[in-house]
């Protein structure tokens, strides 16, 4: 008997790994090839592409499809509908396969809901995307984004909290009393 639940609707193909205690919920497919970490929560109406990584506790909302060439580490969070691309110029009659670009997901980084994220890029660690959004470059680590193109509105916390740098460079979360140091554009925790 697996260690993880599969909902009776969903399709998981021959050739995947699926850690403890994931849960696949209604009308998913994951395809062959993934390997999906353990303690996992994958949402109604979700397509996993062939050869995807996702590491251990990622959450994905429903009606999200993860396209071959994407990679979540741990502790990620993909809201409901959100986009991913996985080549730069699709045409349906031109057959690009070969020009997938990868998409990495660092650790703990939360995208919102419809966003869409642009292959080709790396999310950094704890960045939080604005719901609606559209990534189309590299996003620092703890950067908060927003807009069409996303653009750095902020910083945020491990915790999601936005962050406020005083002139020394340095601010505290709010709800952890972690520290964080700003220094030439860049979020660094203490």
């Amino acid at each position: 008997m697996a260690d993880y639940f599969v909902h009776e609707s969903s399709y998981v193909d021959e050739g995947c790994t699926i850690g403890k205690g994931t849960k696949i919920w209604h009308f998913s497919h994951i395809m062959q090839g993934c390997t999906i970490g353990e303690d996992c929560n994958i949402g109604q109406n979700v397509v996993i592409s062939p050869d995807v990584v996702l590491g251990r506790n990622v959450k994905i909302q429903n009606n999200v499809s993860v396209y071959t060439g994407v990679c979540c580490e741990d502790d990620v969070f993909l809201g409901p509908s959100m986009v991913f691309t996985n080549v730069v110029n699709p045409r349906s009659h031109v057959s690009r396969k070969s020009e997938y670009k990868p998409t990495l997901i660092r650790r703990g980084a939360s995208v919102g809901a419809n966003a869409t994220i642009v292959c080709g890029h790396t999310l950094g660690e704890y960045c939080l995307i604005g719901a609606g959004s559209v990534v189309t470059k590299d996003v620092p680590a703890y950067a908060l984004m927003a807009g069409n193109p996303a653009r750095r509105i902020g910083w945020v916390s491990a915790y999601g909290e936005k962050l406020h740098f005083n002139a020394d460079g340095l601010a505290v979360c709010p709800v952890t009393g972690e520290r964080y140091r700003l220094e030439q554009d860049r979020v660094t925790p203490l």
